[in-house]
């Protein structure tokens, strides 16, 4: 039925927002179909006005929109706002994620995390470059699968700092939210391998000011990344793009 739970953690309004977008971002209701608010409102067991303040919420993330005489309707996928934060997590809580997410992901880190280092080994300060290995640290004190997803997202947030610009950073919204759901698929369908020797030589390499030894050790850290895709890939039974 709803998923509406009374009095956890996310909050009611919360709630509302995620059982509306997993229903839109499944397909349970479709692009360019029309809510019935009221209907809607019945089925979830709240308030109109929780309904309304969550269609607000969907509205500003591009999912739906209103328009006289035609109501409150799902937009095209084109149309919504991917690089959010929550659109990504959403995605990624969904357990039917699809793998071509996790290679589109993939694409985006090939394309910005390499340049990133280059910039960081020339850009990076004694702070950043510690934080850095504060990252490295608590990825090598992991004692579980999150507390090592933890440090992983701390390590490539602080990499994306390191550059020196700012819409660079901006990018952690994307690599973070993704990252995270990334390694909780990967660790479902395989043991986790040792992660600090590789981001490590990331580290040593932009504390030499080596921007062709850490663009390098970046690429290599993604080659890493692109093997455990193929390994859910194969767990899915599906192919990747």
């Amino acid at each position: 039925m709803t998923g509406i739970q009374r009095g956890i953690s996310r909050g009611l309004h919360g709630q509302i927002v995620e059982v509306m977008a997993q229903r839109i971002l499944s397909g349970q209701i479709p692009e360019g179909s029309t809510i019935n608010v009221p209907d809607l409102q019945a089925d979830l067991g709240v308030s109109l006005t929780a309904v309304r303040e969550a269609l607000k919420v969907l509205t500003a993330k591009g999912l739906v929109d209103a328009r006289q005489k035609r109501g409150t309707f799902v937009r095209p996928r084109s149309d919504w706002n991917l690089l959010d934060a929550d659109m990504i997590r959403w995605h990624f809580d969904d357990d039917d994620v699809r793998p071509e997410l996790l290679e589109e992901l993939h694409e985006v880190r090939g394309i910005v995390e390499p340049a990133a280092a280059r910039l960081a080994a020339v850009r990076a300060s004694d702070a950043q470059i510690d934080l850095l290995d504060k990252a490295l640290a608590a990825m090598s004190s992991a004692t579980n699968d999150l507390d090592a997803a933890e440090a992983d997202v701390a390590f490539h947030k602080a990499l994306l700092a390191a550059t020196g610009n700012e819409l660079l950073t901006k990018m952690e919204v994307v690599i973070e939210t993704g990252l995270a759901g990334r390694d909780r698929l990967v660790h479902k369908v395989k043991s986790s391998d040792d992660p600090v020797p590789s981001h490590a030589r990331v580290v040593d390499a932009v504390r030499a000011h080596d921007p062709e030894g850490a663009e390098l050790a970046m690429r290599e850290l993604l080659a890493k990344a692109a093997e455990d895709l193929s390994a859910v890939r194969k767990t899915t039974g599906r192919g990747g793009k």
